[in-house]
This record gives structure tokens, sequence and C-alpha cells, in this order.
């Protein structure tokens, strides 16, 4: 039997310890930077397996290793997964429901972190087959700025370690368990939130004269946001700016004194990401200006693009051919979406790739108070990393 049918074997004997993971972290999720019982229940298990780990890493993030027995080898490989839940209420009626109210696991983090768990419990099983060292990333926080993997970074979660490159998988609701999706080059975009406030002398709605129109500033500022979308950036390169939150506290007859306008930028191209971030500011303040108010602009620090390595992809997709057939290995489109995981891309050659999670019936989308994956997706996403972590680190270079 070949080492693809083995782990296929092994995973399908492991696939109910990986479940009741699962389970229990959908049961008990947990907010960005409140990890702590996800953090207690990673290192519980990796206690109880002999898998040596660094805690509290940028938060409540883990580094975990394996180091290969059978030959030595300064090889290095990291696989990641992130461990945070989203404040939503669950509408899903399930045995296994969240317990703490408007928290849910509604992005799959939970599959993510099953996955690896078992991944790391397999790969262990096969150390004295391979060299070298795989890592196995635990971490926090990808759901809320700052993000989780900037963090560990910044607290030198990879001292010990020099990885060749990274991998991480993201559930998508628009495959069906059983099967993955690649794509390679920058496959999602940076994320700035960009805050604004106007500010000016409020009063009376009749008598315009004699005040500074906050709210018709603020208007022409969201105009002009999109003028520089559509004038001032390279027309080859994708890019979103989006307002989703205008308030202005007046009333029908009350212009505020101050408004509120916050929205989100998302480009494809970190040059152009690094000259919108210089403009929007400026283009901000002169259009406040002209209606006689003031303007404040915060530009929190975001996340980079998403860049998928070709080689590194193209290597893990030849792995997943062989161990699920060419059939169920497809590719998933580029998108504006992001993922605090440009923080590795940006320093580590990386692969990150999508598997289905969707059954038979409908599947709320991520994000929703219905997402739920179909179980049978985690042999997958388990068994992959598994057959990738100790076939690759089987070869010596």
């Amino acid at each position: 039997m070949n080492l693809s049918e083995t782990i296929k074997r092994e995973t399908d004997a492991l696939f109910p310890e990986i479940v009741q993971h699962y389970r229990y972290l959908h049961q008990h999720p947990e907010l960005s930077h409140q990890e702590k019982t996800t953090n207690e229940y990673i290192t519980r298990f990796l206690d109880a397996e002999g898998i040596a780990y660094r805690n509290n890493i940028g938060g409540y993030g883990v580094l975990a290793h394996v180091r290969g027995e059978a030959f030595g080898s300064n090889r290095t490989i990291a696989f990641c997964a992130d461990m945070d839940a989203l404040p939503i209420e669950e509408e899903n009626e399930v045995s296994y429901k969240s317990v703490n109210r408007k928290v849910m696991h509604a992005c799959g983090h939970d599959a993510q972190t099953a996955s690896l768990m078992g991944a790391a419990k397999l790969i262990n099983r096969y150390r004295k087959d391979f060299g070298g060292t795989v890592l196995f990333v635990f971490q926090p926080a990808e759901e809320q700025s700052p993000g989780g993997a900037d963090l560990m970074l910044k607290d030198g979660v990879f001292r010990d370690f020099n990885p060749e490159f990274i991998v991480k998988q993201h559930a998508y609701v628009d495959l069906h368990a059983g099967k993955v999706a690649f794509q390679t080059g920058t496959i999602m975009a940076s994320a700035d939130e960009v805050h604004i406030k106007v500010k000016g002398r409020g009063g009376h709605g009749a008598l315009p004269h004699e005040l500074n129109d906050t709210v018709l500033a603020a208007s022409n500022i969201i105009v002009a946001m999109q003028q520089i979308v559509s004038r001032r950036r390279n027309p080859f390169n994708p890019m979103v700016l989006s307002f989703g939150k205008f308030i202005a506290d007046g009333a029908t007859n009350v212009i505020p004194n101050e408004v509120t306008l916050a929205g989100s930028l998302r480009c494809m191209n970190e040059e152009d990401r690094r000259i919108m971030l210089e403009i929007i500011p400026q283009v901000a303040n002169s259009t406040a200006e002209a209606y006689g108010c003031k303007c404040e602009v915060t530009l929190p620090e975001g996340y980079p693009c998403t860049i998928n390595d070709g080689s590194i992809t193209e290597e893990v997709k030849s792995v997943a051919i062989e161990l699920i057939g060419e059939e169920n290995v497809t590719d998933f489109p580029k998108r504006m979406t992001a993922d605090d995981f440009g923080f590795f891309t940006a320093n580590y050659n990386a692969c990150y790739y999508r598997f289905g999670v969707a059954g038979k019936g409908d599947v709320g989308k991520l994000h929703t108070s219905t997402f739920l994956i179909d179980e049978e997706s985690l042999r997958t996403s388990t068994g992959l990393f598994t057959l990738f972590g100790v076939k690759i680190m089987q070869e010596q270079r």
C-alpha cells in the first residue's frame, strides 16, 4: 500500500476524534484576542500527544513542532490555522450549537483548527520516516485588527525556526466536501479601515448660512472617495473603497457639529495601496475645507495582500490530486476579501488554498448565522495536510 492510501486510511480511522475536536471548538467559540479556552484545549491535546510547543505567542497563539528522526535535515515547513470566531448569534439547531451567546464559528476556523490538530497527531506518528521539522501554527485573531499573524510575527513566532514555506487552508462554501481549490499570485486584497470625522459648527437646518454643513461636507467626501478609485488608480489593478457607516446624529432641522464615516479600502497591489493611503487624507481634508469644516482621518494598520507562491502551490496541488483525484481538484476565483495570512506571505513563500465544506443541502454563507460545514470535509482537510507534510519531508534536499 502506498503512502497516500495509508494516510487516507489513518485519517479515516482518526476521523471520529477530529469531528470531536471540531464540535467542541464549534460549541465553545471565542472572539479575536479572547481565545483563552481554545488555547487551553489545544495545548491539552498537544501535551497528551507528546508534541512540543511554545505558548502565548502574539496573544493566545501556539507554535507546535514535530522533528523528523529518519535523517538529519535543517529543512522546516509550516502549516497554519486560525482559532477565533465572530460576533454572530448562531441559528443552527445542532447538538454542538454555540454555548457562547452572540459568538459563533461562522467562518470555519473551528474546522481549520480541528484539521491541524488531526494532522499534527498523524504527522507525529510518522516522525521516524522523515527528516527536518514540521511546524503547526495555531493563530488567534484573524478576524480583527491587529491581526494575529502580524502579532505572532512581531512576537518572534519563528525565532527558533526558519520555515521554507507556510501552507494554510480555509473553508469554502462554494465547493462540496471532498474537493479542494487552488490559485496562484495575488489571491486576496489588502484591507485597510478608513475612519473620518467631519467637524464644524452645526445649527438650525433652516439657517444654513449661519453654520457649517457637516452632513453636506461628509456626503461630498464619500463622492470624492469614489472618484479617487475611478480617476487616481491604475485601471488595470482592482480596487474597492466602500463606506458602510455614516452617522449624522442631528434631526430633520438640526445639522450636527460632527459626522462620522467609516469604510474599507481593498487593493490587489501594494504600491496602489500605499498611494491610496496617502491620497485619502488629502482629499478628505480638502473637501471638508471647501465646506468650511475640519476633518480628522484615521487609517489603522491593515492587512497586506495575500500572495500565493506558484511553485509551492503547484506542489500542494499535485499532492491533492494524488490524495483525492484530479476530478476533485479545481481553481478558486481571486476576490477582494482579505486574510491576515498576508503578513506571512509578505515574509515567506506560501500557499493558501480552500477546501470544500458544502453538503447536500443548503449551506449558510461565510459570516452568517446558519454557516455549518459538512463534517466529511474534515477527512480531506486533515488528510491533505498530513500527506503533503510527510511526503515532502521525506525528500532529502
